[in-house]
């Protein structure tokens, strides 16, 4: 028995940290749940479909979407991506994308994907408290290349157990997180004066174009986007993009 796109957008309705969209093959919305719609700032759903990223999105955004999908419709599958949105509190929040080509005979015809809000750490797990180590040491050293054998050491288990445990507590992995933590670090120093290049270093990386490329994979727009957007948004909450979403 299979399910129809139909079907699935009403049960993702009813899920307010979940982001669920259906694309056709040029990119366009055929299904959006309320939480897409909400994020947009919109009531209905014929104000989505239809339309595809560039249309919806401010172009900083927008742009690196589409550049998104067109992978996807080339045949790539992107699992668990990290990534930052915008929510409507103009609060940026995280959360883990997925998208998948949707093929009939043989050939890409369009696009499924969900965008997960990053729920808070399970207190609860047993492996909690030990890891709580191992983030205080990424805390004080994001920005240095940190081998994960020296954090699976921290919380006396195996490398493999560490990452099988830091997915369950945190939803991701000891590389996610500390990249997270430079992401953080470099969307705060951009409101100051600092340059993008000095920020990048500050933030561990190697030079600019990294950090440009690393910042806009997440972000969604280059670092100098972010901070016009964001000096934009302190003359006036309608210059910065209350939205999230794919």
């Amino acid at each position: 028995m299979k399910i129809s796109a139909d079907e699935l957008e009403a049960l993702f309705d009813a899920l307010p940290d979940v982001v669920f969209f259906v694309k056709d093959h040029r990119g366009r919305y055929t299904h959006a749940n309320q939480s897409l719609l909400r994020r947009l700032g919109l009531k209905q759903r014929s104000e989505v479909i239809g339309r595809n990223v560039t249309e919806l999105f401010p172009s900083a955004l927008g742009g690196s979407y589409a550049s998104q999908d067109s992978r996807v419709l080339e045949g790539e599958v992107i699992e668990n991506q990290l990534e930052v949105h915008m929510f409507p509190n103009r609060v940026p929040g995280w959360c883990l994308t997925c998208k998948r080509p949707l093929r009939a005979g043989g050939k890409v015809k369009g696009i499924v994907g969900i965008s997960r809000d990053l729920g808070k750490p399970d207190s609860k797990h047993p492996t909690y408290l030990r890891l709580r180590r191992v983030l205080a040491y990424l805390q004080e050293h994001y920005a240095e290349s940190v081998r994960v054998a020296t954090l699976a050491e921290l919380a006396d288990v195996s490398v493999a157990q560490l990452e099988r445990d830091f997915r369950k507590v945190f939803q991701l992995t000891p590389q996610q997180w500390q990249t997270k933590l430079r992401m953080e670090e470099a969307m705060r120093r951009l409101h100051g004066e600092e340059s993008v290049a000095a920020i990048g270093l500050a933030c561990g990386f190697a030079d600019q174009s990294a950090f440009a490329r690393q910042f806009k994979a997440m972000v969604g727009m280059t670092p100098r986007d972010y901070r016009a957007i964001t000096a934009g948004a302190s003359r006036g909450p309608h210059m910065l993009p209350g939205i999230a979403g794919q």
